[in-house]
Protein backbone atom coordinates (compact mmCIF):
# COMPACT_ATOMS: atom_id res chain seq x y z
CA UNK A 1 0.00 0.00 0.00
CA UNK A 2 1.69 3.38 -0.80
CA UNK A 3 1.24 6.00 1.32
CA UNK A 4 0.18 9.57 0.99
CA UNK A 5 2.56 11.93 1.61
CA UNK A 6 0.31 15.51 2.67
CA UNK A 7 1.04 18.64 0.36
CA UNK A 8 2.53 21.15 2.10
CA UNK A 9 0.95 24.44 1.09
CA UNK A 10 3.81 26.88 1.04
CA UNK A 11 3.50 30.61 1.49
CA UNK A 12 3.97 33.00 -1.59
CA UNK A 13 7.28 33.99 -2.56
CA UNK A 14 7.95 38.02 -1.46
CA UNK A 15 6.75 40.08 -4.31
CA UNK A 16 9.54 42.03 -6.40
CA UNK A 17 9.35 45.66 -7.35
CA UNK A 18 7.37 44.76 -10.32
CA UNK A 19 4.39 43.30 -8.36
CA UNK A 20 3.70 46.15 -5.75
CA UNK A 21 2.18 49.02 -6.61
CA UNK A 22 4.51 51.88 -7.84
CA UNK A 23 1.61 54.67 -6.40
CA UNK A 24 -0.03 55.22 -2.95
CA UNK A 25 -2.84 57.23 -4.83
CA UNK A 26 -1.75 60.64 -3.02
CA UNK A 27 -1.17 64.11 -4.46
CA UNK A 28 2.59 65.86 -4.78
CA UNK A 29 1.51 68.27 -2.26
CA UNK A 30 3.17 71.38 -3.96
CA UNK A 31 4.79 72.62 -7.53
CA UNK A 32 8.04 72.89 -5.90
CA UNK A 33 8.65 69.55 -5.04
CA UNK A 34 9.24 67.85 -8.95
CA UNK A 35 11.63 70.68 -9.62
CA UNK A 36 13.13 70.32 -6.18
CA UNK A 37 14.11 66.71 -6.90
CA UNK A 38 15.56 67.50 -10.34
CA UNK A 39 17.91 70.05 -9.38
CA UNK A 40 19.12 67.60 -6.34
CA UNK A 41 19.79 64.78 -8.94
CA UNK A 42 21.22 66.98 -11.89
CA UNK A 43 23.39 68.40 -10.12
CA UNK A 44 24.90 65.73 -8.20
CA UNK A 45 25.48 63.63 -11.12
CA UNK A 46 28.90 64.31 -11.87
CA UNK A 47 29.77 63.00 -8.28
CA UNK A 48 28.25 59.78 -8.89
CA UNK A 49 29.64 58.76 -11.82
CA UNK A 50 33.10 59.68 -10.44
CA UNK A 51 32.17 57.37 -7.44
CA UNK A 52 30.50 54.71 -9.29
CA UNK A 53 32.47 54.26 -12.71
CA UNK A 54 30.51 51.30 -13.05
CA UNK A 55 26.95 52.91 -13.07
CA UNK A 56 26.04 50.82 -10.17
CA UNK A 57 23.54 53.19 -8.07
CA UNK A 58 19.90 54.44 -8.35
CA UNK A 59 18.55 57.66 -7.32
CA UNK A 60 14.47 57.34 -6.24
CA UNK A 61 12.19 60.74 -6.41
CA UNK A 62 8.89 60.15 -4.61
CA UNK A 63 9.31 56.12 -5.33
CA UNK A 64 8.05 53.59 -2.88
CA UNK A 65 11.09 51.98 -0.18
CA UNK A 66 9.02 48.74 0.73
CA UNK A 67 10.28 47.52 3.77
CA UNK A 68 7.43 45.00 5.32
CA UNK A 69 4.82 42.37 3.17
CA UNK A 70 1.62 44.40 4.39
CA UNK A 71 -2.73 44.51 2.82
CA UNK A 72 -2.77 46.41 0.82
CA UNK A 73 1.11 46.40 -0.02
CA UNK A 74 1.66 50.40 0.20
CA UNK A 75 1.29 50.52 4.02
CA UNK A 76 4.45 48.57 4.63
CA UNK A 77 6.22 51.42 2.37
CA UNK A 78 7.74 54.54 2.57
CA UNK A 79 8.25 56.94 -0.02
CA UNK A 80 10.91 59.56 0.64
CA UNK A 81 10.81 62.78 -2.20
CA UNK A 82 14.32 62.04 -2.88
CA UNK A 83 17.20 59.24 -1.72
CA UNK A 84 20.29 57.79 -3.41
CA UNK A 85 21.08 54.02 -2.76
CA UNK A 86 25.21 52.84 -3.47
CA UNK A 87 26.06 49.93 -5.23
CA UNK A 88 23.21 48.61 -6.96
CA UNK A 89 21.98 48.31 -10.77
CA UNK A 90 20.06 51.28 -12.06
CA UNK A 91 17.44 48.68 -13.74
CA UNK A 92 16.93 45.27 -11.76
CA UNK A 93 16.57 41.98 -14.11
CA UNK A 94 16.28 44.16 -16.98
CA UNK A 95 13.57 46.34 -15.66
CA UNK A 96 12.74 50.02 -14.72
CA UNK A 97 12.72 50.32 -11.07
CA UNK A 98 9.44 50.61 -9.81
CA UNK A 99 9.95 50.69 -6.04
CA UNK A 100 13.04 49.82 -3.98
CA UNK A 101 12.26 46.42 -2.08
CA UNK A 102 14.68 46.37 0.86
CA UNK A 103 13.82 42.64 1.84
CA UNK A 104 15.34 41.73 -2.26
CA UNK A 105 18.20 44.20 -2.19
CA UNK A 106 19.13 44.26 1.85
CA UNK A 107 21.05 47.22 0.67
CA UNK A 108 19.76 50.69 2.67
CA UNK A 109 19.70 54.24 0.85
CA UNK A 110 22.87 56.14 1.93
CA UNK A 111 20.47 59.47 2.15
CA UNK A 112 17.05 60.25 2.13
CA UNK A 113 15.28 63.82 1.88
CA UNK A 114 11.97 65.17 2.74
CA UNK A 115 10.72 68.57 1.15
CA UNK A 116 7.52 68.97 3.98
CA UNK A 117 4.98 71.12 2.99
CA UNK A 118 3.46 71.45 6.69
CA UNK A 119 5.58 71.89 10.39
CA UNK A 120 7.57 68.58 9.77
CA UNK A 121 5.54 66.54 12.26
CA UNK A 122 4.76 63.63 10.17
CA UNK A 123 8.53 63.69 9.21
CA UNK A 124 9.66 63.88 12.70
CA UNK A 125 6.98 61.03 13.49
CA UNK A 126 9.18 58.72 15.92
CA UNK A 127 6.10 56.38 16.46
CA UNK A 128 6.86 52.59 16.72
CA UNK A 129 5.26 49.58 14.72
CA UNK A 130 3.04 48.74 17.61
CA UNK A 131 0.03 46.96 17.94
CA UNK A 132 -3.80 48.25 18.65
CA UNK A 133 -6.41 47.39 21.67
CA UNK A 134 -8.28 45.70 18.60
CA UNK A 135 -4.69 43.35 17.28
CA UNK A 136 -4.18 45.41 14.52
CA UNK A 137 -0.62 46.82 13.49
CA UNK A 138 -0.83 50.62 13.87
CA UNK A 139 1.12 52.31 11.19
CA UNK A 140 4.89 53.24 12.49
CA UNK A 141 6.05 57.28 11.57
CA UNK A 142 8.18 57.81 9.22
CA UNK A 143 11.10 58.77 11.09
CA UNK A 144 11.17 55.54 12.59
CA UNK A 145 11.00 53.70 10.04
CA UNK A 146 14.43 55.68 8.28
CA UNK A 147 15.82 55.14 11.64
CA UNK A 148 15.23 51.60 13.20
CA UNK A 149 14.10 49.76 9.96
CA UNK A 150 15.56 50.99 6.80
CA UNK A 151 18.20 52.09 8.94
CA UNK A 152 19.57 55.05 6.38
CA UNK A 153 22.41 56.72 7.44
CA UNK A 154 21.73 60.48 6.73
CA UNK A 155 18.41 61.80 7.20
CA UNK A 156 16.38 64.92 6.07
CA UNK A 157 14.04 67.24 6.54
CA UNK A 158 13.40 70.38 4.55
CA UNK A 159 10.40 72.79 5.49
CA UNK A 160 9.55 74.28 2.23
CA UNK A 161 7.22 77.02 3.92
CA UNK A 162 9.26 78.58 6.19
CA UNK A 163 13.22 77.34 4.71
CA UNK A 164 14.48 75.62 7.19
CA UNK A 165 16.77 72.25 6.90
CA UNK A 166 18.04 69.64 9.20
CA UNK A 167 19.56 67.07 8.91
CA UNK A 168 20.17 63.82 11.00
CA UNK A 169 23.33 61.14 11.07
CA UNK A 170 22.49 58.00 12.45
CA UNK A 171 25.18 57.33 15.20
CA UNK A 172 25.00 53.65 17.64
CA UNK A 173 21.75 53.17 16.20
CA UNK A 174 20.05 56.34 16.51
CA UNK A 175 19.76 59.57 14.80
CA UNK A 176 21.51 62.65 16.26
CA UNK A 177 21.08 65.69 14.37
CA UNK A 178 24.28 67.71 12.70
CA UNK A 179 25.40 71.20 13.68
CA UNK A 180 25.61 72.47 10.07
CA UNK A 181 29.60 74.20 9.17
CA UNK A 182 30.42 77.79 8.93
CA UNK A 183 28.50 78.34 5.67
CA UNK A 184 25.57 76.91 7.07
CA UNK A 185 25.53 73.40 5.35
CA UNK A 186 25.37 69.99 6.40
CA UNK A 187 28.36 67.83 5.20
CA UNK A 188 27.53 64.20 3.90
CA UNK A 189 31.21 62.36 4.14
CA UNK A 190 30.31 59.23 2.25
CA UNK A 191 29.69 61.27 -0.50
CA UNK A 192 32.35 64.20 -0.06
CA UNK A 193 29.89 66.89 -0.11
CA UNK A 194 27.83 69.61 1.33
CA UNK A 195 23.37 70.09 1.53
CA UNK A 196 21.94 72.95 2.30
CA UNK A 197 19.77 75.98 0.92
CA UNK A 198 20.32 78.25 -2.11
CA UNK A 199 18.27 81.25 -2.93
CA UNK A 200 17.98 81.82 -6.69
CA UNK A 201 15.49 81.07 -9.78
CA UNK A 202 14.69 77.67 -11.09
CA UNK A 203 12.01 76.86 -13.71
CA UNK A 204 10.15 79.60 -13.13
CA UNK A 205 10.34 79.78 -9.54
CA UNK A 206 12.45 82.15 -7.37
CA UNK A 207 13.08 80.68 -3.91
CA UNK A 208 14.78 78.61 -1.64
CA UNK A 209 16.53 75.40 -2.73
CA UNK A 210 17.90 72.56 -1.33
CA UNK A 211 21.09 71.83 -3.26
CA UNK A 212 24.98 70.61 -2.88
CA UNK A 213 28.03 72.15 -2.68
CA UNK A 214 31.63 70.49 -3.10
CA UNK A 215 33.78 70.34 0.23
CA UNK A 216 35.65 73.49 -0.41
CA UNK A 217 32.36 75.36 -0.87
CA UNK A 218 31.59 75.46 -4.63
CA UNK A 219 28.11 75.11 -5.56
CA UNK A 220 27.82 71.84 -7.69
CA UNK A 221 25.98 73.08 -11.50
CA UNK A 222 23.08 72.18 -13.01
CA UNK A 223 23.54 71.31 -16.47
CA UNK A 224 21.88 75.34 -17.16
CA UNK A 225 24.48 76.75 -14.99
CA UNK A 226 27.24 74.83 -16.58
CA UNK A 227 26.53 75.53 -20.13
CA UNK A 228 25.93 79.43 -18.94
CA UNK A 229 29.50 79.14 -17.60
CA UNK A 230 30.95 77.40 -20.32
CA UNK A 231 29.48 80.12 -22.43
CA UNK A 232 31.01 82.91 -20.38
CA UNK A 233 34.28 80.81 -20.30
CA UNK A 234 34.32 80.21 -24.57
CA UNK A 235 33.53 84.41 -24.67
CA UNK A 236 35.83 85.17 -22.58
CA UNK A 237 38.22 82.64 -23.82
CA UNK A 238 37.24 85.11 -27.71
CA UNK A 239 37.94 88.16 -25.80
CA UNK A 240 41.49 87.04 -24.00
CA UNK A 241 41.91 85.67 -28.26
CA UNK A 242 41.35 89.30 -29.49
CA UNK A 243 42.99 91.38 -27.04
CA UNK A 244 46.11 89.38 -28.08
CA UNK A 245 45.28 89.96 -31.90
CA UNK A 246 45.08 93.79 -31.40
CA UNK A 247 48.52 93.48 -29.42
CA UNK A 248 50.20 91.70 -31.79
CA UNK A 249 48.94 94.20 -34.24
CA UNK A 250 50.43 96.76 -32.42
CA UNK A 251 53.14 95.24 -32.24
CA UNK A 252 53.40 94.85 -35.65
CA UNK A 253 52.51 98.32 -36.33
CA UNK A 254 55.46 99.19 -34.04
CA UNK A 255 57.75 97.46 -36.44
CA UNK A 256 56.98 98.72 -39.40
CA UNK A 257 56.96 102.25 -38.05
CA UNK A 258 60.82 101.80 -36.99
CA UNK A 259 61.33 100.19 -40.38
CA UNK A 260 60.01 103.04 -42.06
CA UNK A 261 61.62 105.95 -39.68
CA UNK A 262 65.02 103.64 -40.09
CA UNK A 263 64.18 103.85 -44.66
CA UNK A 264 63.99 107.25 -43.70
CA UNK A 265 66.94 108.08 -41.93
CA UNK A 266 68.97 105.84 -44.45
CA UNK A 267 67.12 108.04 -47.39
CA UNK A 268 68.39 111.60 -45.62
CA UNK A 269 71.15 110.26 -45.26
CA UNK A 270 71.89 109.35 -49.09
CA UNK A 271 70.30 112.05 -50.22
CA UNK A 272 72.66 114.38 -48.20
CA UNK A 273 76.03 112.46 -49.36
CA UNK A 274 74.50 113.45 -52.99
CA UNK A 275 74.48 117.13 -51.68
CA UNK A 276 78.04 116.63 -50.80
CA UNK A 277 79.27 115.14 -53.39
CA UNK A 278 77.61 118.07 -56.11
CA UNK A 279 79.13 120.75 -53.76
CA UNK A 280 82.80 118.71 -54.43
CA UNK A 281 82.89 117.24 -51.06
CA UNK A 282 83.49 113.82 -50.60
CA UNK A 283 81.24 112.26 -48.01
CA UNK A 284 83.44 109.39 -47.26
CA UNK A 285 86.50 111.19 -46.48
CA UNK A 286 87.62 111.47 -42.76
CA UNK A 287 87.90 115.06 -41.48
CA UNK A 288 89.78 114.06 -38.33
CA UNK A 289 92.84 113.33 -40.59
Amino acid sequence: MTETVPRVKLPPPFPDHTQLPESDGTFVKNFQEHPQSIILTDSIGEILQQRHPDGQYAIGQDCGIYWRETDPPEKGAEAPDWFYVPNIPPQLDGKIRRSYVVWREHIAPLIALEFASGNGDEERDKTPLSLSTQGEVTKPGKFWVYEQIIRIPYYGIYQINNGSLEVYTLISGFYQKLTPNERGHYYISPLGVELGLWQGSYQNQTQLWLRWWDEEGNLLLIGDERAVLERERAEQERQRAEQERQRAEQAESIVEQERQRTQAALARAARLAEQLRAAGIDPDLDDTV
